[in-house]
């Protein structure tokens, strides 16, 4: 891919509306354009990276066992109107008529309608569990959209339901979740802590938020930051040792701030360990047992009886994401932004030195990628006209990880290459190849 061929529409300056980090950059780098008040397109580059970080929530949900469907963006208000939450959902929810005039909307969130879908195909409780997650567009019609896509109207989520016969299994289901969003984040290359959190508008009597901490960020948190400390990379998909998990997080007290007490917060924390401080929520779960199951009917035949199934849901920001991990990783006194390796738009640039009357560079940059490219290394390279400098300063902003120079007095197959924020070094093309490679974040 060559720049000049490429949709980035970049601009020379932080657009005045822009308050915040991921704001600022996304417009500025052009991975978004807004369409509407807390509505936007999102560009080549933007859908890119939001794509890459949809496919590894994908892979570590599919990794506990959850199968992935699809349900619709519009739905029928009738189900809402049978679990009682039409009325009760507020404003946020976008009501419509379709031309027979029946009451739609447009999904903030799917407990209803995929119990609906449970209910008319389940039966048993032989079935059971029965985890399924769907990643889809949501509308929720935000009284003030702001900070673009961290708090927009429409956006990308990764939600997911589980269904079990009783409290116990369902603790394990929720535990498996707990779990795989500590995974997700980590591959994401970001410190997210669970912590205890109101239920809101989707109910029930357990819940945790994972947060990872920002300035910019709309929770306030309180916990001890020992829990930074926990680790759960050898944790096992069994129930002792998801149990275990969860009790190593929660000997620390680690709240928002609709949980929080201060007088527990000092009495339970030393204070050389107290943090109170701002984060971005990046992952919720909820458990809620029979909320939706009963007033919709949703059963299994157990013992000769019929059992209402206990449910959790359990959601992923996955548009939020891209917009939380510049929050996390952009230097902004540097212009400098880091993506985790695994989601970066592309993974390296290739920065020939160009001329209109020699393209021996531009050749040789082709060669480069061609090999790279075979290695699933994506590149691109840029051939405008702009000097060293000016092209290394424009892949910083945009955050592409790796660079590739070619200057009239490169010779033979040694390259100039260098990681981002870091000095260059002179590598052979199997090098760099090893080195890209060796990179997961």
């Amino acid at each position: 891919m060559y720049f000049s061929k490429s949709f980035i529409p970049i601009l020379r300056n932080n657009p005045a509306e822009a308050k915040i980090k991921s704001h600022q950059l996304m417009l500025r780098i052009g991975m978004i354009k807004q369409s509407s008040a807390g509505i936007y397109s999102w560009l080549p580059l933007g859908f890119k990276v939001m794509k890459k970080i949809e496919q590894i929530v994908r892979e570590e949900q599919d990794k506990i066992g959850a199968q992935e469907i699809l349900m619709p963006t519009i739905q029928s208000s009738d189900i809402w109107k049978e679990s009682g939450r039409y009325e009760d959902y507020g404003e946020e929810m976008l009501r419509i008529k379709d031309r027979q005039n029946r009451e739609m909307l447009y999904g903030p969130t799917n407990e209803e309608l995929v119990t609906e879908i449970f209910r008319s195909s389940i039966k048993s409780f032989k079935s059971l569990p029965q985890l399924l997650y769907h990643i889809q567009w949501k509308f929720r019609d935000e009284l003030r959209p702001r900070f673009g896509i961290m708090r927009c109207r429409e956006f990308y989520m990764k939600d997911a339901y589980s269904f079990d016969l009783n409290d116990e299994e369902a603790q394990f289901s929720y535990n498996k979740f707990f779990l795989s969003y500590l995974r997700t984040f980590k591959r994401l290359n970001l410190s997210a802590i669970p912590m205890a959190a109101d239920t809101g508008p989707i109910g029930g009597n357990l819940s945790h938020e994972f947060i990872i901490l920002a300035e910019t960020g709309e929770s306030k948190i309180y916990t001890d930051k020992r829990i930074f400390d926990v680790n759960s990379d050898d944790t096992k998909l069994d129930k002792q040792s998801l149990i275990s998990l969860r009790n190593k997080f929660e000997e620390f007290y680690a709240v928002t701030d609709e949980k929080y007490n201060d007088k527990d917060f000092k009495e339970k924390v030393n204070e050389e360990y107290r943090l109170n401080t701002k984060g971005i929520e990046v992952g919720h779960i909820f458990y809620f047992g029979d909320k939706y199951s009963k007033p919709m009917n949703a059963t299994v035949d157990f013992q000769g009886q019929k059992h209402f199934v206990k449910m959790g849901s359990y959601g992923i920001g996955v548009s939020r994401l891209v917009g939380a991990i510049i929050e996390a990783k952009y230097d902004d006194k540097n212009e400098t932004m880091k993506w985790p390796v695994s989601i970066a738009p592309y993974k390296c640039a290739i920065i020939p030195s160009t001329t209109k009357k020699d393209n021996k560079n531009i050749i040789k940059a082709n060669n480069i990628s061609k090999l790279l490219n075979e290695q699933n290394i994506d590149t691109i390279i840029d051939d405008t006209d702009e000097n060293f400098s000016s092209k290394m300063k424009k892949f910083n902003l945009i955050g592409i990880p790796f660079q590739i120079l070619i200057g009239n007095k490169t010779e033979g197959d040694t390259l100039e290459f260098r990681e981002v924020g870091k000095d260059s070094q002179n590598l052979k093309i199997n090098q760099i190849n090893k080195f890209i490679k060796s990179k997961k974040n």
